[in-house]
């Protein structure tokens, strides 16, 4: 199908964030996607404190083109390579040269904690959003384009 439709938003409050508590696992398994909002990037100021890891959604493959499946998973990627190494990060204990994944995420950081906040009244379009986070995944300064 070329067109599609969101029938509904539930919204689930988890006491003590706690994912995998009965309701929420229940409601994630039913739902064909879930959002999570996480209150350390809230605390953080990073809005919309959304927890890209953490969410999910099961027919984004079926309507999306292969670039943005391609950068989506990406992100993903460079996204848990810097959670899998956040503890060591955090205390200074992690050793650059040590994983090229990490060492990618570090250099990335920066500008995908720009890229992945947004103010209210700011807009621009899947199109560019999708070029804005090729720049950054590519490694390629602002304003340049993609070959």
């Amino acid at each position: 199908a070329e067109v599609g439709s969101i029938t509904a938003f539930y919204t689930v409050l988890v006491e003590g964030d706690d994912l995998n508590e009965p309701i929420t696992d229940a409601v994630r398994g039913t739902l064909d996607g879930h959002i999570v909002l996480s209150r350390q990037l809230a605390d953080r100021g990073h809005f919309p404190a959304i927890e890209i890891l953490g969410s999910v959604s099961r027919v984004m493959p079926s309507i999306i083109d292969e670039r943005h499946r391609r950068l989506a998973t990406d992100l993903r990627e460079v996204l848990g390579a810097y959670e899998s190494a956040r503890d060591l990060i955090d205390i200074g204990a992690y050793v650059a040269g040590s994983n090229p994944a990490v060492d990618r995420a570090l250099r990335l950081m920066p500008r995908l904690r720009r890229f992945l906040q947004q103010t209210p009244d700011e807009m621009s379009s899947l199109e560019e959003t999708l070029n804005a986070l090729e720049r950054i995944l590519r490694e390629q300064p602002a304003g340049e384009e993609s070959p």
